[in-house]
């Protein structure tokens, strides 16, 4: 057949043509399922939960002695307590407490006494030196996001969460074929006309590098029948293959006709230089890709091209590259046909960086090892004058701050929901959040050390929730509440309510875990306490502090407590029974140097989604408006 170049393709609409034409062919990640143990590396396909609680019982913290802690209350130095044998029970760090213990004794502060007994100078209050369930994690607690590369540390965090095994996103296997009858293996003594192939050395390290497991095949002589049978293979046995030479138009270049021949060539012919003759093709559902011969044209082409089908092959996108604006040293002449990557020395003069450009041709790959970043001249431009600003692409790291959205204030599971839509959405940023309370929120904003915190701060004069707080603390601006959700709040107690609570009023006569002082769900709880005309002091566990909803849930599902306020989607992670007290408004608050930050819009994007709508009404309790 007749050989010839497809249209001088600009790259956004060859790429462009490649990934549509790939989705429709069904090209997507591929999963597999691995012990915990061995998926170190690897990324989670979907988000992970903890199964169990850690700890999943109540443990001692210390060598020591378990003890009542109300049988300790009045020691002092001038009244020492003494501990009979049945008073305690001799406990090593991690023993389950006893029944019948709350607190445990540090064996540095006992004084040793006859008859098996110790005597202390100093009381310890319940739960003391105790690891009380769910201290490290609450079982339904989002452990990591979809997406999220395993850590030994992360995969040390699944086990004790009750995670045995995971589903992971397989590295994608990508098989490169070197040809040319010309080319030979490295040697440190090549013959006249040999060509070591080095290629495939610095493809398989850049693949590498971006995640990709690589098989280098035999070097293929240019014989048609051999270097089809070698894609073949290949095909059978990798995601991606890649053919490096015979991409041009010279009597032995085969790679179109061969891809031709097994599936679809998409493209021939790209408008970049170097590295046009690239051939875009797809065969059984993959991608096949002709590379050129010359070192620097291929490397351009596996940078453009073939790092995109890498992360698209792991079902994220390709991270942003980093680039500075420098100012360029001498002139730059370039053509109008194509968009050419020109590549540049860096240097930092005072408070600029100034650009050098190195030799262009296409073989001269130590040009590459020479340059700290490349000059990408637009196709439509004949040149850059010098002394011009121009932006460069680095090609070695500069020390940056990740890019990080960070979220405060108020704990609400939907925070770690949205983060894993991002994140399962291919954001380029990823969310932080901590978990301070409401007017942690409010003082984390205010002082620039977060994007935007939760907030649901009731206004116990007018019942309004919000509002009033932000005028209070910002009454000069600089904040603003962008909506979020209703949400329920209520009374969590074991199934069954066996303690018979039916309103709040009977949080005076059974055990109660409070919220952190600041959160919302503590004011509320005080604004109900004085409604009822309850003296703080007189509940049993009001100073009783936890910082989510999900660890106040799990102390009563371990029986630590009977009742706390919490939402609806805590208690039914935990098979909690559930009493209804109100419909709260729970926003964000922004530092608005940011309400129109790349990242707070997706963030409230996300929020809003249909997708995030699903999870939100299978978690129940939530009221999102349209």
């Amino acid at each position: 057949m007749e050989h010839r170049y497809l249209e001088n393709l600009p790259l956004s609409k060859a790429k462009a043509l490649l990934e549509d034409h790939l989705r429709a062919a069904g090209f997507a990640p591929q999963t597999q399922v691995l012990p915990v143990q061995d998926a170190c590396g690897h990324g989670l396909k979907n988000a992970v939960y903890a199964h169990i609680c850690a700890p999943h019982y109540n443990a001692s913290a210390m060598d020591g002695v378990a003890v009542k802690a109300a049988t300790t209350f009045g020691a002092s130095e001038r009244t020492p307590v003494t501990l009979r044998p049945a008073d305690y029970v001799v406990v090593d760090t991690g023993d389950p407490l006893p029944e019948g213990t709350d607190a445990v004794i540090m064996v540095e502060d006992l004084i040793d006494k006859p008859n098996g007994c110790y005597e202390i100078i100093a009381a310890v209050h319940p739960w003391q030196n105790v690891r009380q369930v769910g201290e490290d994690l609450c079982m339904g607690d989002m452990i990591a996001p979809s997406g999220t590369v395993l850590t030994p540390s992360l995969c040390g965090a699944l086990l004790a969460g009750g995670v045995t095994q995971v589903e992971v996103i397989r590295a994608p296997k990508v098989g490169v074929i070197p040809t040319g009858d010309e080319i030979v293996a490295p040697t440190s003594d090549p013959q006249p006309g040999d060509i070591i192939e080095f290629n495939s050395a610095v493809f398989r390290g850049m693949l590498e590098n971006w995640g990709a497991a690589v098989t280098v095949y035999p070097i293929t002589p240019d014989k048609k029948e051999l270097i089809r049978a070698s894609v073949e293979t290949a095909l059978n046995e990798c995601d991606i293959v890649l053919v490096s030479a015979g991409s041009s138009a010279g009597r032995d270049d085969y790679t179109s006709e061969i891809i031709a021949s097994l599936g679809t060539v998409l493209v021939h012919g790209i408008a970049i230089k170097p590295g046009k003759p690239a051939v875009l093709g797809e065969a059984q559902g993959k991608p096949v890709v002709g590379l050129p011969g010359y070192p620097v044209s291929a490397i351009v082409v596996m940078d453009e091209i073939v790092r995109d089908l890498v992360y698209f092959a792991v079902g994220t996108q390709a991270p942003p590259w980093e680039t500075v604006s420098a100012v360029l040293s001498k002139k730059l002449v370039s053509s109008l046909k194509y968009r050419e990557y020109v590549r540049v020395t860096l240097g930092k003069i005072g408070e600029r960086w100034s650009a050098s450009p190195l030799p262009r041709g296409a073989g001269v790959i130590s040009s590459f090892t020479k340059a700290d970043g490349l000059l990408i001249v637009d196709q439509d431009c004949e040149g850059i004058e010098a002394g011009e600003t121009v932006e460069v692409r680095l090609l070695r790291p500069q020390e940056t701050l990740a890019h990080t959205l960070i979220v405060t204030g108020s704990h609400d599971p939907l925070i770690d929901e949205v983060a894993d839509l991002l994140q399962k959405s291919g954001a380029p940023f990823r969310v932080c959040s901590s978990h301070v309370g409401s007017m942690g929120a409010i003082r984390a904003v205010g002082s620039g050390l977060a994007h935007l915190g939760g907030i649901h701060l009731l206004d116990t004069e007018t019942g309004e929730y919000n509002k009033s707080y932000v005028k209070k603390y910002f009454p000069n601006g600089g904040a603003a509440i962008v909506k979020g959700v209703g949400r329920v709040q209520g009374l969590m107690v074991k199934k069954g309510n066996p303690c018979g609570i039916q309103s709040f009023a009977d949080v005076a006569r059974v055990r109660y875990v409070n919220r952190q002082h600041g959160a919302g769900t503590r004011i509320l709880c005080d604004y109900l306490l004085a409604q009822n005309g309850i003296d703080p002091a007189a509940v049993n566990g009001y100073d009783n502090e936890e910082f989510t909803h999900t660890a106040v849930a799990a102390l009563i599902a371990a029986g630590n407590a009977d009742t706390g306020l919490g939402i609806w989607s805590a208690a039914k992670i935990y098979n909690l029974d559930f009493i209804p007290i109100c419909t709260e408004t729970y926003e964000f608050l922004v530092d608005e140097r940011y309400i129109d930050d790349p990242m707070v819009l997706s963030f409230f994007e996300t929020l809003h989604s249909n997708a995030c709508r699903q999870r939100l009404d299978a978690m129940g309790g939530y009221l999102l408006e349209d």
